[in-house]
């Protein structure tokens, strides 16, 4: 196979990606490693700023989220016994946010690329790019039990590369490492995760901030609830039974009002690190990289899907233009723009699990310094207004 651009990884910055060059005329071939049921039972992220649900709308890949997705007006802040909720539309102009799961959205861009999308090839491991520094790039992968190599019908030569493939995938590994560099920074805590077979006990999300512990009140409505609880670093699931969770829960989302945190069957767990990492830069040659290949941020500020989504936002409006008119002009400028959207996207999610997170080697000054952050938003409309600007979604910086 041969085509213009080849993609690695079918989550769903790769299949917006494929979905959005088809539409514009662009060739592509989209490789991902596991199965389709695998990907599309993935739980990941489900709270979308404003422009990932334009994004979806315009490449025609809405119609269940506009049905099924749960917008949301706000967040609720809580500490200290008391709950505060910010409201995004009157703080940003009319801006919301959508809750509508990872897991549908990839089912959604899956179905429609099956039906009448480029080709899109499950269990197919990719395992180097080579020469992307020249005009042909090519990726190597396995597929059906066989190495693919250039002599087969199955290699793809590609004018462009982009890789969706993750932290762990291969695409940032083919950038030499004299020509880039990877900040990282480690939280010293977890979240456990659980989703819970009950309707939520909210109407929008909530981030508690307690003594004990970060607390997050998510949801897949109507029948799900998403919950989360910072653990300490290395916490195994058999130290957490489930009576356990919904009681630590109930301690950290305590308020002096009458609310009540409905309980219900755990249908899964997870326990998940907390980091932030950005690759520098995000272009070698012609190969590009996107979505967690190219950064991770910690989930309290949402930005890990959306900052993925603006990535190919870019990326299709580069490969448009350069199909339209040969101009490589955003493509040129791809990372530098990226960039500069990632830097403000990890800083405000740092901001954020720095403020709500009990620190492990904190002390009573922290404590205070927490609550006084906590106090400034909840008392200034200027400083809710920025906390809602960025989680409602910076504008693409073009």
């Amino acid at each position: 196979m041969r085509t213009t651009v080849g993609i690695i990884g079918g989550g769903p910055a790769g299949l917006l990606l494929a979905r959005l060059l088809h539409r514009a005329g662009v060739d592509c071939v989209v490789l991902e490693s596991r199965t389709r049921q695998y990907v599309q039972r993935r739980q990941r992220a489900g709270m979308l700023e404003q422009g990932t649900v334009d994004a979806l709308r315009a490449a025609d890949a809405a119609a269940r989220l506009d049905t099924e997705g749960l917008v949301h007006d706000g967040i609720e802040l809580r500490f200290e016994r008391e709950r505060h909720h910010l409201d995004f539309p009157v703080l940003t102009g009319g801006r919301t946010v959508t809750i509508y799961a990872q897991t549908e959205i990839v089912k959604d861009l899956v179905a429609l690329q099956l039906t009448d999308g480029p080709p899109l090839l499950f269990e197919a491991e990719a395992l180097a790019v080579e020469g992307p520094q020249s005009g042909a790039p090519v990726v190597r992968f396995r597929h059906e039990g066989r190495e693919r190599t250039l002599a087969c019908e199955w290699v793809v030569g590609c004018e462009w590369v982009v890789g969706c493939d993750g932290s762990h995938g291969v695409a940032a590994d083919a950038f030499p490492a004299a020509a880039c560099r990877t900040y990282r920074h480690d939280y010293p805590y977890s979240w456990l995760g659980i989703l819970a077979e009950v309707p939520p006990s909210c109407d929008e999300l909530i981030y508690a901030h307690h003594a004990r512990g970060f607390a997050l009140h998510s949801m897949r409505p109507p029948r799900f609830s998403r919950l989360y609880l910072q653990v300490p670093n290395g916490t195994g699931l058999e130290d957490w039974p489930d009576d356990r969770i919904w009681d630590e829960l109930d301690t950290r989302f305590t308020v002096d009002a009458d609310w009540t945190l409905r309980r219900g069957p755990v249908t899964a767990k997870s326990v998940t690190p907390m980091r932030s990492l950005v690759h520098e830069p995000m272009r070698h040659g012609r190969l590009l990289l996107a979505g967690d290949a190219a950064h991770i941020v910690p989930p309290t500020g949402a930005k890990g899907l959306n900052l993925a989504v603006s990535d190919v936002r870019l990326l299709a409006m580069a490969f448009t233009e350069l199909h339209a008119d040969g101009s490589t002009r955003l493509l040129d400028g791809y990372s530098d723009l990226c960039l500069q959207r990632v830097w403000q996207a990890t800083r405000f999610s740092d901001d954020m699990t720095r403020m709500l997170h009990a620190q492990p080697d904190g002390d009573a000054f922290d404590h205070r310094m927490q609550l006084a952050r906590l106090r400034r938003i909840t008392a200034s409309r200027h400083a809710a207004a920025e906390l809602a600007a960025n989680y409602t979604g910076l504008p693409l910086p073009l």
